[in-house]
């Protein structure tokens, strides 16, 4: 059974190196979990019952708002589904709910079908499926969608291999914080893959990693410094 858990979804870690950039790391989508909102009646009862563990109501209410076509409730019943949470587990309900909830152009449904995609979990694996969904969560600005599409961009999977792209969606998600994908833009500045070489852009976002907690971007940004001051 696949378990969802709770928020926050974690960020997708990349590889610190560019050779070893081969797995998302922690990208799962068991760390998913129901989002309230309160512009549906159903969905505030629905997300009031799941945090009072009520949670044959909460999957009652938020069927009701999913039925209207209410995509966060969509989405939430999906995760309940999958989880088995209020009833018996039901993947094949779950994934029709969560693709309704992506087709409604919900990112996080999104960017959840294309993990599961990519993994093979509860749909068969295919990386060009997974692509597509990553690349519809990312142009709405999830960063971990960022991240995923620009990783398939880099290493060709599910999408011809394209430095230009990957380097695009590395540096939105950078733009966002993600330090790892400032630690793999500031390489490909650095070697001028998929951009022009720039030492001056690669010392910033090597910076900008190491801001983000990223250890071995200190060390680079320092010796991008030591170079840049010869």
């Amino acid at each position: 059974m696949t378990q969802f858990r709770w928020w926050p979804a974690p960020r997708l870690f990349v590889a610190a190196l560019l050779a070893s950039l081969a797995v998302l790391a922690g990208a799962a989508p068991a760390q998913l979990r129901p989002v309230p909102a309160a512009d549906d009646a159903d969905l505030a009862a629905g997300w009031a019952a799941y945090q009072a563990r009520d949670l044959t109501a909460a999957l009652s209410h938020f069927r009701r708002a999913a039925e209207r076509g209410q995509r966060v409730a969509q989405f939430n019943l999906a995760v309940m589904l999958i989880d088995g949470e209020g009833t018996a587990p039901n993947p094949a309900e779950a994934l029709a709910w969560l693709r309704r909830a992506a087709d409604n152009g919900m990112a996080r449904a999104q960017y959840a079908l294309g993990i599961l995609y990519e993994q093979g979990r509860l749909l068969p694996r295919s990386l060009v499926d997974a692509t597509s969904w990553y690349a519809k969560a990312a142009a709405q600005g999830w960063r971990d969608a960022q991240v995923a599409v620009a990783t398939q961009y880099y290493l060709g999977r599910g999408v011809a291999r394209e430095y230009a792209m990957a380097a695009h969606w590395y540096g939105k998600a950078a733009e966002q914080g993600d330090a790892g994908a400032a630690y793999i833009l500031a390489s490909m500045y650095e070697r001028g893959d998929g951009v022009a070489r720039d030492f001056d852009r690669a010392w910033r976002w090597y910076v900008e990693a190491s801001a983000g907690g990223d250890p071995a971007a200190r060390i680079k940004a320092e010796e991008l410094a030591a170079r840049l001051r010869r």
